[in-house]
């Protein structure tokens, strides 16, 4: 099945780079085609132009367009994690050379940001204890990484 849309990540000179980095930190991930600038090309003949890769099933593409974007939050990609394993292995490999934030928000070593979050946070925050959701709230406002364990707790009232 084809995809219809596939998501662009400008990058300066970093995109081969980034998706090598990508494709090793989420299992069945793969780089699918690097596409080089020829003589005629506006960057160097040789270089890197855009690389197509695939992460979860998701194709995306990453340009080196050079310096004129950055990355902001404005658009940032969320990771459903099932336990706390998950949550820790991608927060650590993630903010490695990258900068955490708060709430599972992080930014990468390339600027990309990403979420980190358990699945079981739509329940603590959407659940009927209304009390406990705004508990769970606070507890997540508080955090860098989510740690599910206190959120539930949280919840909990304990």
């Amino acid at each position: 099945m084809s995809q219809k849309i596939t998501t662009c990540l400008w990058f300066d000179t970093q995109a081969e780079e980034a998706a090598e980095f990508y494709v090793s930190v989420f299992d069945g991930s793969r780089i699918l085609n690097v596409a080089r600038y020829g003589d005629g090309g506006p960057g160097p003949a040789g270089q890197v132009m855009t690389v197509e890769f695939e992460i979860e099933g998701r194709k995306f593409m990453g340009l080196n367009g050079g310096p004129a974007f950055r990355f902001n939050e404005a658009v940032s990609f969320v990771i459903d994690c099932s336990s706390q394993e998950e949550v820790d292995r991608y927060w650590s490999a993630l903010t490695a050379e990258g900068e955490e934030s708060q709430c599972g928000w992080l930014k990468d070593k390339f600027g990309v940001s990403w979420q980190v979050v358990p699945s079981v946070m739509s329940r603590l925050l959407g659940g009927p204890d209304r009390e406990g959701a705004q508990r769970a709230m606070q507890a997540m406002l508080g955090m860098r990484k989510l740690q599910i364990s206190e959120l539930q707790a949280a919840y909990d009232g304990s």
